[in-house]
């Protein structure tokens, strides 16, 4: 036996078992009308069953373990949530159950009506040392059963990224323009320097750039300022201007600025460094205000692209990466992978959790339809899974396999994963 009870939870719920001739361990006939409904929180496995035992209908709870006897050791015996249990199912019965009441509960053994084959493919999932169970076997099932469940995954990532937004909002006073800054600055971080990026913008919020908005040199202060790379000495012209400009503005709003020790810029492509980062998003801001209001209003993926092509940045960036550090042929634009990056992570979030908040279905459906007009992620978790056999076409599905990896496959959560269930069911 060696499978947890979720395994038996899966058997009971697609009738996986042979249920010819059931029987209660005291020998009574067995009808399964309706397994009920499988409970995910606290209580008994499955609500709203309807059972017949000998003549008799019943309507409630099933239970479900391993042997009977664990019953008593999760204490369900003196429990009342239990009271409506009307069926214990259980691979090997080793113990007389009873309620409360002291009634004794009718249990069905499936230790004899679970096929050998089905235990097989259940550890041939379960205990794969693969990067994800199913690796082997993925290939094998319908594109539409994997389409189907992932875009439930997609939802599901979406609806938790959301929550974080929401949390922003609240904080912010329902400032939506604010809350997507601050997303959007910190997916100008990307991975590593996310966090910074994400500290930055809270150490300058909006609207005191929107009071600048007619002078790119206070912006480019303010920022370069803020995330703590104008404390040095310098020679050259741009960097001592930003420095004296920011002096002021620092005493102005009182800002305190970024540890610059927080930076990475270690085994980072220099078009990557965060100097450039902050570059073009000072250039962002100077281009324009307000970007969430825009692009609610923008259903073009192409226009979406515009807002974040031909920024102006300082031309000093033409030659550096970082300040005190002269090079040349520097690109100072925004690369079309990054600004797809930016439409994903942050657009198309924006989108979606404005329409759950707003009880929207047209701004959600939007989200969606930028998701499918966006290529796919290529990373070290989609190449696993196109490398099995798995599809993706678009960012609706490499968004859909990251929570799948996540939330099924690293979870070993095959038994709630349409994809594992057909796996499962395949001849």
């Amino acid at each position: 036996m060696n499978f947890p009870e979720d395994f038996l939870h899966y058997v009971w719920q697609f009738r996986s078992f042979d249920y010819s001739g059931l029987q209660t361990t005291a020998g009574e006939n067995l009808k399964i009308i309706n397994p009920g409904l499988l409970n995910k929180n606290a209580g008994p496995d499955f609500f709203n069953a309807k059972i017949e035992i000998g003549n008799t209908t019943w309507a409630g709870n099933v239970e479900i373990h391993l042997r009977s006897s664990d019953w008593l050791k999760h204490n369900h015996q003196i429990n009342p949530a239990y009271e409506n249990v009307i069926l214990h199912i259980v691979y090997e019965h080793d113990a007389e159950i009873k309620r409360i009441d002291n009634t004794v509960l009718p249990v069905l053994e499936l230790k004899h009506r679970i096929s050998a084959d089905l235990i097989k493919k259940y550890e041939n999932l379960f205990l794969t040392l693969t990067d994800f169970p199913c690796i082997a076997q993925i290939g094998t099932v319908d594109q539409l059963i994997v389409d189907s469940f992932l875009s439930r995954t997609l939802i599901e990532r979406f609806e938790q990224k959301t929550k974080a937004v929401t949390e922003t909002l609240n904080e912010l006073n329902g400032n939506w323009d604010e809350t997507f800054y601050r997303f959007l600055a910190r997916n100008f971080g990307f991975k590593i320097n996310a966090l910074p990026f994400e500290l930055f913008a809270k150490a300058v919020s909006q609207h005191i750039y929107a009071k600048h908005k007619n002078n790119p040199n206070q912006i480019e202060a303010l920022v370069f300022g803020a995330a703590g790379f104008l404390n040095d000495q310098f020679e050259e012209e741009y960097p001592k201007k930003l420095k004296a400009e920011f002096q002021f503005l620092r005493k102005k709003y009182n800002i305190k600025p970024v540890e610059v020790s927080m930076w990475k810029f270690m085994r980072m492509r220099p078009q990557n460094f965060p100097t450039i980062r902050l570059a073009q998003f000072a250039a962002l801001i100077v281009k324009a205000n307000h970007l969430f209001s825009k692009i609610m209003e923008i259903k073009d993926i192409a226009q979406l692209h515009v807002l974040f092509e031909n920024l102006p940045v300082n031309d000093y960036w033409k030659t550096h990466y970082h300040f005190k550090k002269e090079t040349s042929g520097v690109n100072t634009q925004i690369g079309k992978t990054s600004i797809d990056n930016v439409l994903l992570n942050t657009v198309a979030l924006f989108l979606f959790a404005y329409g759950k908040h707003t009880a929207t279905q047209y701004y959600i459906s939007r989200a969606i339809k930028l998701l499918e007009r966006l290529p796919a992620e290529q990373n070290a978790i989609t190449d696993k899974f196109t490398g099995a056999g798995v599809k993706m076409d678009h960012a609706f599905a490499s968004q859909g396999i990251l929570q799948l990896k996540k939330q099924y496959c690293d979870e070993k959560k095959c038994l709630y994963c349409g994809i594992g269930i057909k796996i499962l069911k395949q001849a």
